[in-house]
């Protein structure tokens, strides 16, 4: 007989979060940042190469530039966040930084008339900035022995489909012989289909699968904030960036709910539940535990909770993974709609191993 196993909730289920920073950070602007001249070159290197590989040219990957993962949370204005993690191999990176570059192109966009593109300047930056969804730009100290160095950022975006251009590359040494070989640089190109949050659909963010949640003790700044994208309001997310775990691990996740319907004070009826099925190779799965409920409601949410006023609605578990026996696990997320009588489901696949 499969016993239930006791799980615990990761952190309160409700953050009253009105104002969180899910905002879209402003694209480059060399004046304001006030680059330094070095940097400014480096930034019109990386744009001519990024240009030549949307042009069709091959791209290189001198520093093993990796796509990790992607998740999307729900911004302001019509506009969903993108908190994204790539890796570079640093031990082919010969310097103490690196300069990394993402440009968004929304796949649909139409494309400018041939005319259009005659009467543009070459140098008119403001004309080319106009084609993509998002561009910015970092240049990322070089932590020695961490191979691979894993690069968190984000963009803000409507709902669409996207390609996402990403370059690692060294900085161009003002002083390299004639002869020297150019700078390592990888470019990768990803695309990603951005969920559209604010049509009023019942819906949920990437169920993002947490190493740890920390409390904030203080806002970030701006620059922390870009740097740190998983950080959102109060609280820090770090990502776990592989679904296997040992039993001696916790396996914690977060999301957040979306657009469920609401009484007259403003709160919801929702219900999540976390089931747990166990996979076997050749064989059905079977149904291995669940969780109790986790219910959001007039009667378990704070008397100041309300959607309206932009409170977001957080569910959460951080299951001990000691009795679980050894192998492929499949985790369903359940989450009910009561007074709009809908269901979705997501879900996450895991592995359990010795060690």
């Amino acid at each position: 007989m499969t016993q239930r196993r006791r799980v615990f909730p990761v952190l309160a289920l409700v953050a009253l979060t009105s104002s969180i920073a899910l905002r879209a950070q402003a694209p480059p602007n060399k004046d304001d940042k006030k680059k330094s001249d070095a940097q400014n070159k480096e930034i019109q290197n990386i744009v001519k190469i990024v240009d030549g590989i949307a042009a069709g040219q091959p791209a290189p990957n001198d520093l093993a530039l990796t796509w990790v993962r992607e998740d999307v949370l729900k911004a302001q204005g019509n506009k969903e966040y993108v908190p994204f993690t790539v890796s570079v191999d640093t031990s082919k990176v010969s310097g103490s930084t690196v300069a990394f570059y993402w440009r968004v192109v929304n796949k649909n966009a139409a494309p400018a008339a041939a005319d259009a593109k005659k009467d543009e300047k070459k140098d008119d930056k403001n004309n080319k900035k106009s084609d993509f969804a998002y561009e910015d730009i970092a240049f990322v100290p070089v932590a020695a022995g961490q191979t691979p160095m894993r690069i968190s950022r984000s963009f803000t975006v409507p709902a669409g489909s996207y390609d996402v251009f990403l370059i690692a590359k060294e900085p161009t040494s003002d002083k390299a012989p004639k002869n020297a070989p150019p700078a390592k640089a990888s470019v990768v190109k990803h695309t990603i289909d951005v969920p559209d949050f604010w049509n009023g659909e019942l819906a949920t963010s990437s169920v993002i699968v947490a190493q740890r949640i920390d409390p904030l003790p203080a806002p970030l700044t701006p620059q922390q904030q870009a740097d740190r994208p998983y950080a959102l309001g109060g609280m820090e997310i770090v990502p776990a960036f592989e679904t296997k775990f040992t039993k001696k691990s916790e396996l914690s996740t977060f999301m957040l709910i979306y657009n469920p319907m609401v009484d007259s004070a403003n709160k919801p009826d929702v219900s999540v539940e976390y089931n747990f099925y166990q996979k076997a190779a050749g064989q059905p799965e079977k149904f291995f535990n669940k969780t109790n409920p986790q219910s959001l409601n007039a009667q378990t949410l704070p008397p100041q909770f309300d959607l309206a006023a932009g409170h977001q609605l957080q569910s959460g578990q951080a299951v001990p993974l000691a009795s679980f026996p050894e192998g492929d696990y499949r985790l369903e997320i359940k989450v009910t709609d009561k007074l709009a009588n809908k269901t979705l489901t997501r879900e996450i696949i895991f592995t359990i191993s010795p060690s």
